[in-house]
């Protein structure tokens, strides 16, 4: 099937409307119609044939296309029902050769047990050899990156095209306005860095907001956890009420065999801090104290 010309609005609406189609907002849908965008960030990929890649929301397939291009592996996931008939069609011979295949559904529903099922071996640092992919609403990332840290899966790469406001959360350094549990997890699990920014004009529908590209990478000497469920749920708990201090917001993690004083006499913090202050190292630090002393 003939791919409609991914840089033309007027050409996605035809096509939409001739295949009784429409962009649902509950998914949060946008196609990007700038070809230098699009080559621009899926090289930050750094993609070769021997690679695998996860792709949320292809669309209509004008990533797909490209990181299909580079003769990688590429599993896309989407749930709307209508997307899937079409990119069935359109890269039907990548599919019958193996190269493309398509979980349907929600992806934080799906990508667990799908990733399980692969049974993948993780290199020497426990990095998997997946790179993932996609141009997400906020409440997907921050939900996925938070699933994917709890159980322990640091993918080779992430390139994941967000809201600006988004994408400043990701980078953000501690004392800063947007610093949050959703900078920590990231920040944890990866180096963090900021790739191009697109105008809402490189997107239709356009949206009403300028959009960022950021890239995470494996760190080189990744941190050691022991318990990263707690310290993921230790992070949130710390954020929950940001203008308390730490010594307000830790009490509900700690258990009968560590008091406050303890506490911070064994990690050197100040219970006068609030969670925005703290580096990851010391959210690290407060969780295996704790953890230990549960233990």
């Amino acid at each position: 099937m003939q791919h409609p010309d991914y840089n033309s609005p007027a050409a996605l609406k035809s096509f939409m409307e001739e295949n009784g189609m429409a962009m649902q907002k509950k998914f949060g849908q946008n196609f990007m119609i700038n070809s230098d965008s699009r080559k621009k960030i899926i090289s930050y990929l750094e993609l070769n044939p021997e690679d695998r890649v996860f792709e949320v929301g292809p669309g209509l397939g004008c990533m797909t296309e490209e990181i299909l291009n580079s003769g990688a592996r590429l599993t896309a996931f989407e749930i709307d029902y209508g997307f899937i008939e079409l990119l069935h069609q359109f890269f039907e011979k990548e599919e019958k050769n193996g190269q493309f295949n398509i979980v349907e559904g929600d992806v934080l529903k799906k990508w667990n047990s799908y990733y399980n099922d692969l049974n993948l071996s993780l290199d020497e640092k426990g990095v998997s050899p997946v790179k993932f992919f996609g141009n997400l609403p906020y409440n997907i990332a921050a939900t996925f990156i938070a699933d994917t840290v709890t159980k322990n899966v640091i993918f080779k790469k992430g390139v994941f095209t967000l809201q600006k406001e988004v994408t400043q959360r990701i980078l953000a350094k501690p004392s800063t306005e947007n610093y949050s549990s959703f900078s920590v997890l990231c920040q944890f699990a990866y180096d963090v860095k900021a790739g191009i920014e697109t105008a809402p004009g490189c997107f239709w529908p356009k949206p009403n907001v300028a959009s960022q590209t950021v890239i995470l990478t494996p760190k080189e000497k990744p941190y050691e956890c022991s318990n990263r469920a707690f310290f993921v749920k230790l992070v949130h708990g710390l954020f929950l009420s940001r203008r308390k201090t730490i010594s307000n917001n830790i009490k509900p993690f700690l258990s009968g065999n560590l008091t406050l004083d303890e506490l911070f006499s064994r990690t050197g913090i100040s219970p006068n801090q609030r969670a925005e202050n703290l580096k990851v190292e010391d959210f690290l630090l407060l969780s295996e104290t704790i953890s230990g002393a549960i233990l």
